[in-house]
């Protein structure tokens, strides 16, 4: 294996990592705030990494597979998430994000059950490497989201004030007798 395959494929890793484990975070945290931002923006760039870095892994398959397509078709629903929560439309955004994190949990298993993949290979050869790099990219993902939630967490944005029951939302005047 070349060096540029090596590095390749410990990105992938890497960044495969993150997003799985900071996925759940902004899944199933209610509050969609500063925090959830921040998480949701390093969760795109480690998506990116995974999809962009999948692409450069050729020489282990010696072609394209349907692993590329399926990397090719992540990096567009991750944009088309991004795209849509620029636009107000949350549901899109949600089923754009979630389905990507399905998708990534899925290829994840995969990689991680067949004898043949790297990782299984990885853990029977040399587990101490394979626990160690575990051990770490779990480590970063945990100080980061206590870092982001520690910064950010606490800069909620306000719940709206629901309307219909005689109070007006903040800022304006009520018009209920």
């Amino acid at each position: 294996m070349d060096t540029f395959t090596g590095t390749a494929i410990a990105v992938h890793a890497v960044a495969a990592s993150l997003v799985v484990l900071l996925g759940p975070v902004n899944i199933f945290r209610r509050r969609k705030d500063s925090a959830h931002k921040a998480i949701g923006r390093s969760w795109v760039v480690s998506m990116y990494f995974v999809c962009v870095s999948g692409m450069c892994i050729y020489t282990l398959t010696g072609g394209f597979t349907i692993f590329h397509a399926l990397a090719i078709f992540t990096f567009c629903t991750t944009t088309f998430g991004v795209y849509n929560i620029r636009r107000g439309r949350v549901r899109a955004h949600i089923g754009n994000m979630v389905g990507s994190y399905i998708g990534s949990l899925v290829a994840g298993a995969y990689a991680a059950i067949v004898p043949e993949r790297a990782i299984p290979q990885l853990a029977v050869n040399n587990p101490a490497v394979l626990w160690t790099a575990v051990g770490g990219v779990v480590l970063a993902a945990t100080c980061w989201v206590a870092f982001v939630l520690a910064r950010f967490g606490r800069t909620a944005v306000p719940d709206p004030v629901p309307v219909g029951d005689g109070e007006a939302p903040r800022g304006q005047a009520s018009t209920a007798a």
